[in-house]
């Protein structure tokens, strides 16, 4: 008998009055879901909220109680509502200042010390206890605080201090998926697809409907650890499909 799977999860916590106005659009969530998959942790919930500081420090305490990793985005910048990196320390309860091999990365960095102004040495702040998260775009660093992750709001910087600190994270079997692809709407796949979970409950399965080509198109994802699995219950599926005089293309991501 194998082991059951074990789950590992995480929590994003986007940052920033600019994405909730639409101002600005988030492609952070996307990309740390995606990656986090492929180390085999899986995203159970994701948050976006202002730059307000109680709601800041309210959120971290209760989901870093709550998942195995959390990640922040956002609100580690140079400008007065660049507030992050102070709710984190209020959120553990602990000081903040320069961090000294911060301040050493900025000062190379920006070679003429004009440059090096105190805006941008704000960046160089980190909660006391806090470990570095490098930054090969532009130097000024995120940080890490126990099992929550802080990295800047700009993706390719996101992306960049992800990339530089994944090793530090233990996952669980990773999630991996099928997708059937039909031209028969949800309305009358809906019964089949649903006797489908209940018989295969260890599964997520989810129906997405879209366009392709100007005509109506759902895609059914199945997602789970178990490769033998996913494979009979989408071949299952596609039968079923066929049966009803529908369309099934699958492939495996």
């Amino acid at each position: 008998m194998s082991p059951p799977a074990k789950t590992v999860t995480a929590c994003i916590v986007v940052i920033g009055n600019e994405i909730l106005s639409g101002r600005t659009r988030d492609s952070n969530i996307q990309y740390l879901a995606t990656e986090l998959g492929l180390l085999g942790v899986r995203v159970m919930e994701c948050r976006v909220i202002p730059d307000i500081e109680a709601t800041i420090v309210a959120t971290i305490n209760e989901v870093r109680a709550r998942f195995d990793y959390v990640f922040t985005t956002g609100g580690i910048g140079p400008t007065h509502d660049d507030i992050t990196a102070d709710c984190i320390a209020k959120a553990f309860g602990v000081g903040i200042s320069e961090h000294p091999e911060a301040v050493a990365r900025m000062t190379r960095h920006y070679d003429d010390v004009a440059l090096f102004t105190p805006a941008r040495r704000r960046m160089a702040r980190v909660p006391h206890g806090g470990t570095l998260v490098d930054n090969p775009v532009s130097v000024a660093p995120g940080f890490q605080m126990e099992n929550v992750f802080t990295f800047a709001g700009i993706p390719k910087v996101a992306e960049a201090m992800f990339q530089s600190m994944k090793h530090r994270l233990v996952g669980g079997d990773p999630m991996l998926s099928r997708t059937v692809r039909t031209n028969l709407p949800e309305g009358i796949i809906a019964e089949p697809l649903g006797a489908l979970q209940l018989r295969y409950e260890d599964l997520d399965i989810g129906s997405y409907p879209a366009f392709r080509n100007g005509k109506p198109s759902v895609s059914l994802v199945l997602r789970g650890v178990d490769a033998a699995r996913l494979e009979v219950a989408a071949a299952e599926l596609m039968a079923t499909i066929r049966t009803m005089n529908g369309e099934a293309e699958e492939f495996t991501q």
